[in-house]
């Protein structure tokens, strides 16, 4: 109500300068006289009173209409008219040329020349229509030196980030490059360390001492002479390559084509079960478990395929005996076995079949292309537990289609001939009344068998045996039992040589026969009483080099080849070495 009296007060006000400026020009007149001059100075007066006068009311009455519609104050009209007429004033537009101007400083340039009106900056002609306002919402005022700084600045930011790309790079080389001095420190610590357990064992062996041992039935045996393994020259000595832990080891095998060590563990959290572990040869070496199904139970033996090696086969107690996937990781054939599986082993002359040796005394035969049932089943000479299996070389002398095989049980050494007329195994004479049979190892490149034995245990004379055989402190787990060495002669077999040794009294241990091609094999086995592998010439069984030793009692031992190099495992309860010798 004060503003709209404020109003009216101003209208008054002009009404009223209005009537005293008409009475101010009619003195203006009456005083000079009705001249020319008078009337146009009059005239203008009265033109400018007008002028003001309208001004004054549109803008009154636009307040009013604001007020009304809008609830404006005074303050914000003011605020909102000063905006009207910075709009108008400062609109801009453009000529059909493209240049800006501001809508009130254009129309005036025009106005001002006529028809000989241009565009003020490039010269081109324009009218009034030729006028285009311009609706902007921002317009900003380029500055060429502050473009130059931002183009400066983001060229250096630019290089910057190339730099960092580039010590990113160097980065990771030199960490690649530590890494591998690290592999080779490491290599160089290992080597000493074998070195001077070597030299220390050396400085400790005797010079040659001949001993002799007379067992219990009667035999005697030549005790082996440890000799220096430097005789035999650079291309029999093993040098340790690699060690790696693993917990729970029981049994591996080495794909050396393929840098692959596949083993089979005992898990303690996993209730005991086993799983297969498949670790890289190539460092960082890394590993990856294989959980197989709880129905496997406890596997017995293991082998990965000599000519395939993307497959491995093992022997289960859940009476299984199962083919693995080394690429996908998964078990793609599994046979139900009638008993426990022992041992298993792959054919040598057809990949497609496979071999079982059962708990029962029975070995099965299975091809792989008939995922069924055993092709060949046949019963053994006792109900003893076949606890190795090896497929033998097809000779001339045999038809063609038959498979040879030769198992081990607690009573020695049987052949097997599968697709011919033989139903039953026979035992191999010269394997017999030596012991309990309790290892046999097979070299196929030179036909050349050992099968290990330890005293079998009589129960008439049980407190005698116990007392002769009783383990000790500085023996461990061991017994003096004999190693025998045979070569296969077509369908004969020639006893070589005979050796005592002291083998497990408890366990079933592995061993190993390297073909050294043109040199005598070696025959490589675990040591119970130093926990460590010997390698002993054949037929003589002389040792020519005692490897590192374990902390724990060596459970397998696996040899292979490549066209340059030969790669010996041993295997304890937490740890695989790996040795390595060149092949000439």
């Amino acid at each position: 109500m004060e503003e709209m009296m404020l109003v009216e007060r101003a209208l008054k006000i002009v009404n009223g300068t209005g009537v005293n400026l008409m009475g101010f020009f009619a003195l203006f007149v009456w005083k000079h006289g009705p001249t020319k001059a008078t009337i146009i100075s009059g005239a203008f007066y009265i033109y400018i009173y007008i002028y003001i006068y309208i001004y004054i009311y549109i803008y009154i009455y636009i307040y009013i209409y604001i007020y009304i519609l809008c609830n404006f104050n005074f303050l914000q009209f003011l605020d909102f008219f000063n905006l009207l007429v910075f709009i108008y004033l400062f609109l801009f537009s453009c000529l059909p040329c493209g240049h800006l101007f501001g809508l009130s400083c254009i129309e005036k340039w025009l106005r001002q020349r006529g028809r000989l009106a241009k565009c003020p900056q490039c010269n081109r002609k324009g009218t009034l229509r030729d006028i285009r306002k311009l609706f902007v919402p921002r317009i900003a005022v380029v500055d060429e030196e502050s473009q130059k700084r931002i183009r400066f600045l983001e060229e250096k930011c630019a290089s910057l980030v190339k730099k960092d790309v580039d010590l990113c790079k160097k980065e990771s080389e030199w960490k690649r490059r530590e890494a591998a001095l690290q592999l080779e420190v490491q290599k160089c610590k290992e080597r000493t360390i074998y070195l001077e357990h070597l030299l220390g064992d050396l400085q400790s062996r005797p010079s040659g001492v001949a001993t002799a041992y007379r067992g219990s039935q009667g035999h005697e045996f030549g005790n082996s002479i440890y000799s220096d393994f430097n005789r035999q020259g650079s291309s029999s000595c093993f040098m340790l390559q690699r060690e790696l832990r693993v917990d729970g080891a029981r049994l591996f095998d080495v794909d050396a084509s393929g840098k692959i060590l596949l083993l089979v563990r005992r898990v303690p959290m996993m209730g005991g079960s086993h799983v297969l572990t498949k670790m890289s040869l190539i460092p960082p070496h890394e590993s990856e478990d294989i959980f197989l199904p709880p129905a496997t139970k406890i596997i017995k033996d293991l082998h990965i395929s000599p000519t395939n090696g993307s497959l491995a086969l093992f022997a289960s107690l859940g009476k299984k005996l199962s083919v693995l996937s080394m690429e996908s990781n998964n078990v793609i054939l599994s046979y139900d076995l009638p008993a426990a599986a022992w041992s298993c082993s792959w054919d040598l002359n057809c990949s497609h079949y496979v071999y079982a040796g059962l708990q029962n005394g029975s070995l099965l035969v299975f091809d792989m292309r008939i995922t069924g049932s055993p092709v060949e089943s046949r019963l053994g000479h006792t109900t003893d537990p076949i606890h190795t299996v090896q497929s033998l070389q097809h000779i001339s002398t045999l038809p063609s289609g038959v498979k040879t095989v030769v198992s081990a049980s607690s009573v020695g050494m049987c052949q097997w001939n599968f697709g011919g007329e033989e139903e039953r195994p026979f035992l191999i004479p010269e394997t017999t009344n030596q012991g309990v049979c309790v290892s046999l190892a097979y070299c196929a490149s030179s036909d050349d068998i050992v099968v290990s034995y330890r005293p079998r245990v009589e129960m008439s004379n049980e407190v005698v045996s116990q007392t002769l055989f009783k383990p000790s402190l500085a023996t461990g787990q061991g017994v003096l039992g004999s190693h025998l060495h045979l070569k296969r002669a077509g369908s004969n077999y020639e006893k070589l040589g005979i050796a005592c040794s002291t083998v497990s009294g408890i366990r079933l241990p592995k061993s190993s026969i390297i073909d050294r091609q043109n040199q005598k094999p070696l025959f490589a086995t675990g040591d119970e009483v130093s926990c460590g592998l010997i390698l002993q010439e054949l037929p003589s069984f002389t040792a020519t080099q005692r490897l590192k030793s374990h902390q724990h009692f060596i459970y397998d031992v696996k040899y292979t080849s490549t066209h340059s190099q030969g790669l010996l495992g041993c295997l304890s309860e937490d740890t695989v070495q790996l040795f390595s010798t060149k092949l000439s």
